[in-house]
């Protein structure tokens, strides 16, 4: 490994490889080092999605490597600036949106499909006004569909071309202990390889963008480093799976229908999330071991299935002296992991309003058959605190009057779902902290919630840092 950059990336998700691929576009003399707890995206293989069990890899080829979480994603990038994400907290909607549009071509340069859902106007709004009726907001979003199959490709051939084209060096299964500074300027990296002795590595710009699974990493670097963070809401829920009958006449011209509803006892804020139509459900671990529920589909209609997944999430904003958001996640994971010896839980909502576990006897009787085979069938109630489940039962009771259907006691909950991206790291417009040229971006800075929004904080970095180098 050389011991010298201009640019250091901390993470290959989304937000890295667009910082990379806008860098070396901007300045092709930049020699730039991306690195990755996780593997090589052509050695990331996940033996559940073939055999349906759990082998507990470390790390988890779902959440680390190239790509990122986005590698065996459902690929969905959104087109507004008002989804996935809080872009426009630094910057005017208009500049966001145009920052989504070139970001969007950049994807369909390297392979993405030219489908978009969600353009019948009149279709979008004849839904956002029957929701409405029932005090259910939709946000009109369009959305581009990659599929599972084909997001791992782009990514793919994102990474060929900055390996072949650019200076830009991979360095895999390779962690970060610590961000160097020195004089309030960021000097490099401490980086430690399986196996090998810790290596120094300095570059003028570090730009830290470590995803969902490193989210816990970077709040304590942050702390370290004295750099100020925020609490984002904490967002927990389950995954909702109901059979495609159900949610059909929403997911044909939305694709995902994001839905906002605020419980009736709590008036907490309950959204659908990750929508995914003839999709499976799927669990991946994050460090620690923790096991949480997430979902996918595919582009190739030969791989739908009969059912749609989504997250329904609970969002709580707590305020101070609380300030371990990402701790509370993990906590409430590890309380359904324990339960299940170390996997995902699943509930009919049936059992759930009857105040009853479901068994294995239970679960057979559901005419919605679960896509996540290994789940174990439990209680929730013992998971969740009673405002997260009261209010994800209200909200699924309001959905049915415009997805009929899906209050029904077949309805199967998987959880939980968590998101951790529950501290957001202040930083300027461009998205630096206050120690200079050191960046933090994407999903695990707290700053953006989807591929998208991601990908577009790494176009902005990177034209700031090209602008100074």
């Amino acid at each position: 490994m050389k011991t010298k950059y201009d640019v250091i990336i901390v993470g290959a998700g989304p937000a890295g490889i667009f910082a990379a691929l806008e860098l070396t576009k901007l300045n092709e003399n930049l020699e730039i080092l991306i690195v990755d707890k996780g593997r090589n995206i052509e050695k990331r293989v996940c033996p559940a999605r073939k055999t349906g069990v759990c082998v507990n890899c470390d790390p988890c080829s779902i959440t680390s490597g190239w790509s990122g979480a986005g590698a065996f994603s459902d690929g969905k990038l959104s087109k507004s600036p008002l989804v996935g994400g809080r872009i426009t907290d630094y910057m005017p909607e208009d500049e966001a949106q145009k920052l989504i549009d070139y970001t969007d071509q950049i994807y369909l340069q390297f392979g993405a499909r030219d489908l978009v859902h969600g353009l019948d106007s009149k279709r979008v709004d004849d839904i956002m006004y029957e929701a409405s009726k029932y005090s259910i907001q939709l946000i009109p979003c369009a959305v581009r569909h990659l599929g599972t199959e084909l997001a791992f490709e782009v990514l793919r051939s994102m990474y060929l071309h900055l390996i072949a084209n650019t200076k830009t060096d991979f360095e895999e299964l390779t962690v970060v202990q610590d961000i160097l500074v020195e004089d309030g300027n960021v000097t490099g990296v401490l980086l430690q390889q399986k196996g090998k002795e810790p290596v120094e590595v300095s570059a003028g710009f570090v730009v830290v963008a470590p995803g969902r699974g490193g989210a816990d990493w970077l709040a304590k670097q942050t702390r370290k480093l004295g750099i100020k963070t925020e609490n984002n809401e904490v967002d927990i829920g389950v995954r909702v799976e109901v059979p495609n009958s159900i949610m059909d006449h929403l997911t044909k011209d939305l694709y995902e229908a994001k839905l906002v509803y605020y419980s009736d006892t709590f008036d907490n804020k309950v959204r659908s999330f990750c929508m995914n139509p003839g999709g499976v459900v799927a669990e991946e671990h994050y460090d620690g071991g923790i096991a949480v529920v997430n979902g996918h589909s595919y582009a190739d209609p030969s791989l739908k299935t009969n059912n749609t997944n989504f997250a329904l999430l609970v969002s709580t904003k707590f305020t101070e002296p609380f300030n371990e958001p990402i701790e509370y996640g993990r906590y409430i994971a590890r309380l359904a992991n324990m339960l299940t010896g170390g996997g995902v839980m699943v509930q009919r909502l049936g059992d759930v309003l009857k105040g009853r576990r479901t068994d294995y006897d239970r679960l057979k009787k559901s005419t919605t058959v679960p896509t996540l085979k290994n789940a174990v069938p439990g209680d929730l109630s013992y998971v969740l605190p009673q405002r997260y489940l009261t209010s994800i039962v209200e909200t699924l009771r309001a959905f049915d009057n415009i997805a009929p259907g899906i209050y029904s006691r077949n309805t199967l909950l998987y959880g939980v779902e968590v998101k951790f991206y529950s501290s957001k790291v202040k930083v300027n417009n461009k998205f630096e902290t206050d120690i200079r040229n050191l960046y933090t971006i994407g999903d695990g800075a707290g700053i953006t919630r989807g591929l998208m929004q991601a990908s577009v904080t790494g176009v902005v970095v990177a034209r700031d840092i090209a602008a100074k180098a």
